[in-house]
């Protein structure tokens, strides 16, 4: 009796509860239709239920939103968190309620996260920056913070030359080291007219470093050779040879510099030059050293330069074949030389310039050998400009015009044009010029006879056959002016080479050059023929 109770009373609450639930259901359709806010104020049918499995939800409703957390297990989408966690609410946009088609919501992104693109709308056009939406819809809720692409990996490219001298890292400087053996043949080692060849031998060390600072600079450059021949002649015409040049940067300010430099020059005569002395034995060797500082300062675009240097050069005394020496005590002198530079950028690469300078010369004896004084003064002044062009041209050049005058009214004035380049077009990848120009005034010690004005010019292309493999093709233009003798001779030189690189440390060259010399005194002209092949070994 008491089971048939409980059935009893049972029955009648799943009847009521069927009725209840009825009820609400038919209740909360009639609010639907008449309410448009009535889905809000419950929870969304839509929303996955955390017990309902993945296959069963949609491709939207499978990734929650990121930066929520989820409810804690047993809450349902409203009521009470036992973990203890708050959580964020977020507003939903309204939907309006003539709609054709909802837009899906925009995910929310949070500012320290990297949007992942799978949450990041595809756009519809870049101009504009609209998203795709449906018609009518509302724009949708935008992101928080904007989307930064990712930074693009440099791509891995390749050295210019990757044959280049790699250096040697010595503290805070990279030092390249190289030394050339070079062995070959000269039809005319004297360069006079009666002709006798001669093998050669040429050793050519050479050291250039380079400072790595982040301010201030110093760089330097020395380069030697000595020049042997067999069978040797009379004079003995086996020389050294040093150039060597260190140049310093200090920077004061950003607009400020003091220019700093030292140089050092060891030569010989050439062999016929009238210079020397009759009767000797071997090619007397002079010395000719100095520095300079200048301090330039930049105003804007404007750039100023002053510049002091001075510069001793000395000789050895003459061997004569008899066994005795001749003194050249009358060739050394000392050289004092200011100048002043003022340049214009006048577009990024484009620097014109023009300088004005001026030098004394004071022999150590007052009066020559021959009884002339050759203490001299020289005004330089010339135009010109400096390029940098996206390193297809870079370098310099400039013309000009020296005037000198001689403390002894016997020798004349030397006047006349004068130019100084150092340019070098990149034509092309495999295909480089270059050109250069120099000019100066070398001191004379025949009678009468004020000095020589030397001008000489080059041009020389370099192609690249294959990256290891480098033809080059030479030629040049001198002119010696003497004035006060009426001598003026002339030199060309023509040659070709070829540089077979087998890695970077070590190179194989061969060259063939023709030199001519025409002179308009008699018995000065001569022809010669050099044939070279060398070894290079670099750092």
């Amino acid at each position: 009796m008491l089971r048939t109770r409980i059935r009893s009373t049972a029955t009648r609450g799943g009847a009521l509860l069927a009725a209840c639930l009825t009820l609400g259901v038919a209740d909360a359709m009639a609010q639907t239709a008449t309410d448009p806010l009535a889905p809000f104020l419950q929870p969304s049918a839509t929303r996955p239920s955390q017990f309902r499995s993945q296959a069963q939800l949609s491709p939207a409703q499978a990734a929650p939103p990121v930066g929520f957390t989820p409810p804690a297990s047993g809450t349902g989408d409203t009521g009470f968190d036992s973990t203890n966690s708050r959580k964020k609410t977020v507003a939903k946009p309204k939907v309006p309620a003539n709609a054709q088609a909802a837009a899906p919501a925009a995910p929310v992104v949070s500012p320290y996260q990297k949007p992942s693109p799978a949450l990041t709308p595809a756009p519809v056009a870049a101009a504009s920056g609209a998203y795709a939406q449906a018609p009518g819809s509302e724009p949708p809720v935008e992101l928080s913070g904007p989307i930064r692409p990712p930074k693009k990996r440099k791509a891995h490219t390749e050295p210019d030359d990757p044959y280049a001298p790699l250096g040697v890292k010595a503290g805070s400087f990279t030092l390249f080291p190289a030394i050339e053996f070079i062995g070959g043949y000269d039809t005319n080692p004297g360069r006079g007219q009666d002709a006798k060849g001669a093998t050669l031998y040429t050793v050519e060390p050479e050291l250039r470093a380079q400072s790595n600072w982040s301010r201030h600079e110093l760089k330097a450059d020395l380069r030697g050779s000595y020049t042997g021949y067999s069978p040797d002649q009379t004079p003995t015409l086996s020389r050294p040879y040093f150039n060597g040049k260190i140049d310093g940067r200090i920077d004061v300010t950003h607009d400020t510099n003091i220019n700093l430099g030292l140089r050092d020059l060891v030569s010989t005569d050439n062999p016929g030059s009238p210079n020397l002395q009759a009767g000797i034995a071997k090619l007397p060797v002079f010395t000719t050293f100095g520095g300079n500082a200048g301090l330039a300062h930049r105003f804007n675009r404007f750039e100023l330069e002053a510049k002091g240097d001075v510069e001793r050069t000395i000789y050895q005394d003459s061997t004569l074949t008899d066994g005795t020496t001749a003194s050249n005590q009358d060739r050394l002198y000392n050289q004092y030389t200011g100048a002043l530079r003022g340049s214009y950028e006048l577009s990024p690469g484009i620097k014109p310039f023009v300088e004005f300078g001026a030098d004394a010369r004071v022999h150590d004896l007052e009066t020559d050998f021959s009884g002339y004084q050759r203490d001299s003064k020289g005004l330089v002044g010339k135009a010109g400009s400096t390029f940098e062009i996206s390193k297809l041209l870079t370098g310099e050049i400039a013309l000009g015009y020296t005037h000198r005058t001689y403390e002894d009214s016997r020798l004349s004035d030397i006047n006349g044009l004068i130019g100084d380049a150092s340019l070098i077009w990149t034509a092309s990848a495999l295909t480089t010029v270059k050109f250069t120009g120099s000019s100066a005034t070398g001191e004379s010690t025949q009678p009468g006879v004020s000095g020589v004005l030397y001008r000489d010019v080059g041009l020389q292309v370099d192609h690249a056959f294959r990256r290891w493999l480098i033809g080059t093709v030479k030629i040049g233009f001198g002119n010696d002016d003497y004035v006060g003798m009426d001598r003026l001779d002339n030199r060309y030189s023509a040659g070709v080479g070829l540089t077979y690189k087998l890695n970077p440390n070590a190179q194989i060259k061969g060259e063939v050059r023709q030199e001519w010399l025409r002179s308009n005194v008699s018995g000065n002209n001569y022809n010669a023929t050099v044939f070279l092949l060398g070894l290079r070994l670099q750092e």
